[in-house]
């Protein structure tokens, strides 16, 4: 039996990380964007972090930034990991990885099978993978907009030589079909354990933590 391993995105108050950590998440992602209903500041995400117990694996989530805005989120916050949320080239995935020293976790948003190769590109700059659903044209969040792509898509592919994630439209409901259909090990909800935009739920981390290890395989 193999663990899944589970990430809760857009976390901005100590009672999400509370939550998120009693309900055996892996990872806790904080949110730089400042368009997302889900963005902290480097002083809250800071401060989150610090309280944040061992063992849980705290993601910083940027979109397109400037080496000066991950100078400053990293000389301020205790991260053990950054995600690349935007349309970062496979080139600069691999400048940041070099001048952080961090692990980092690109995602790539698919919406059919011609979105698929670049999985590939960023494999082989990229320490983890999050293949989420491409968000649509006049959307202004690159990601944490609660829509799925067609899992099929996933189904099978074990050549990928990299860890990667499932995002995109997950909720306690249909994270266990999810995880069955495409193989994930891991798992990463943001908006599908909210009562609100940007207000996570306790409740529901707990539900969507429960259902996706008893997923497990």
């Amino acid at each position: 039996m193999t663990d899944i391993r589970v990430k809760i995105c857009g976390l901005s108050t100590p009672q999400d990380v509370a939550a998120a950590a009693a309900a055996g998440a892996a990872y806790a992602g904080f949110v730089f964007f400042p368009k997302s209903p889900r963005n902290v500041s480097i002083e809250q995400a800071a401060a989150l972090a610090v309280e944040a117990p061992v063992g849980l694996c705290k993601v910083a989530l940027t979109v397109n930034a400037t080496d000066a805005e991950l100078d400053a989120i990293t000389a301020a916050v205790p991260l053990d990991m950054l995600q690349l949320h935007g349309k970062e080239s496979p080139e600069r995935v691999a400048e940041v990885r070099a001048r952080y020293g961090l692990p980092v976790m690109k995602a790539v948003g698919i919406a059919d099978a011609s979105d698929l190769p670049q999985i590939a590109e960023y494999e082989q700059v990229a320490d983890q993978l999050l293949i989420d659903a491409k968000p649509p044209k006049e959307a202004e969040l690159p990601g944490g907009n609660g829509l799925a792509f067609d899992w099929r898509l996933l189904a099978g592919r074990k050549y990928w030589q990299k860890p990667w994630m499932l995002a995109g439209g997950l909720t306690p409901d249909n994270v266990a079909e999810a995880i069955r259909m495409t193989g994930a090990r891991q798992v990463d909800v943001s908006s599908g354990v909210e009562s609100a935009p940007g207000e996570k739920d306790a409740a529901l981390i707990e539900s969507f933590t429960k259902a996706a290890h008893a997923a497990r395989g």
